[in-house]
């Protein structure tokens, strides 16, 4: 398999370096707005190589989005009319309902497929599977460190409280995990977000509540920082990974 990368940030090194080692995979291509970033990584990988999107596109089986809801917006369509598998790591991208199902249109008549990866939260599958029958509610409840957003506290605050789409609006680089569940359970509208940030916050947890015909769900991770990016869980980097295995891998787990 032949796999592009869109963004060579601390996630997209993160599953540069892993796909690098994965038997699967033969090639990598690589593209980043800032050269700077492509050229650092692709230094250290054996199988990599830099090239824009449009000319790698031909090339690959898999297009890994690791950038920014911008450049989903900007390659996804491209992607998908291409026939390629596409992953989506910046999920907020997909809160535009008229975007998303013209993506969805095009996967399913090119018959490819687009994946989006659980990223920092547990319990996607949960929601995923319980969405089958009625959720009646779904909230998250989000605490970071001040360094994680890029600001300054002195104590435990409460920075917003409401819908899902708020949240994904206001906090596209730092709440992906939001669109995620919303998309897995009940949609943007009726997911309850709540981001508390805390000084004395070590980790960044992310705790799901829900409760529906299926009965109660909490599930909640408390994740180390992102060794190259504070504002980054280091989880979202290993569900990046797992979701690249998971296109190789015959056997499929999880809902």
């Amino acid at each position: 398999m032949k796999l592009g990368i869109i963004g060579c940030g601390a996630i997209g090194t993160d599953v540069a370096k892993a796909a690098d080692k994965m038997k699967d995979i033969e090639k990598i291509y690589m593209f980043d707005i800032k050269e700077d970033a492509s050229n650092k990584l692709c230094k250290i990988l054996k199988k990599a190589e830099i090239k824009p999107v449009k000319d790698f596109l031909d090339d690959v089986d898999v297009v890994f989005e690791a950038a920014s809801q911008g450049a989903v917006e900007e390659y996804a369509e491209m992607v998908t009319k291409a026939c390629k598998d596409l992953v989506i790591m910046s999920v907020g991208s997909l809160l535009n309902k008229k975007f998303k199902d013209r993506i969805e249109k095009i996967a399913k008549e090119k018959r490819c497929k687009i994946y989006l990866p659980s990223g920092a939260v547990c319990g996607i599958d949960g929601i995923l599977s319980g969405s089958i029958d009625i959720i009646d509610e779904v909230t998250l409840v989000t605490t970071k460190s001040p360094e994680s957003l890029g600001k300054s506290y002195d104590k435990r605050t409460i920075v917003f409280k409401g819908k899902a789409r708020e949240a994904v609006k206001k906090f596209p680089m730092n709440i992906n995990v939001a669109a995620s569940l919303s998309l897995a359970g009940i949609g943007f509208d009726d997911t309850k977000v709540e981001i508390v940030v805390d000084p004395v916050a070590t980790r960044i947890s992310h705790k799901i509540l829900a409760h529906g015909k299926f009965g109660r769900l909490r599930a909640e991770v408390e994740n180390m920082p992102n060794p190259n990016n504070p504002k980054s869980s280091y989880m979202a980097s290993l569900s990046a990974i797992a979701t690249l295995k998971r296109i190789v891998n015959p056997i499929q787990i999880g809902a």
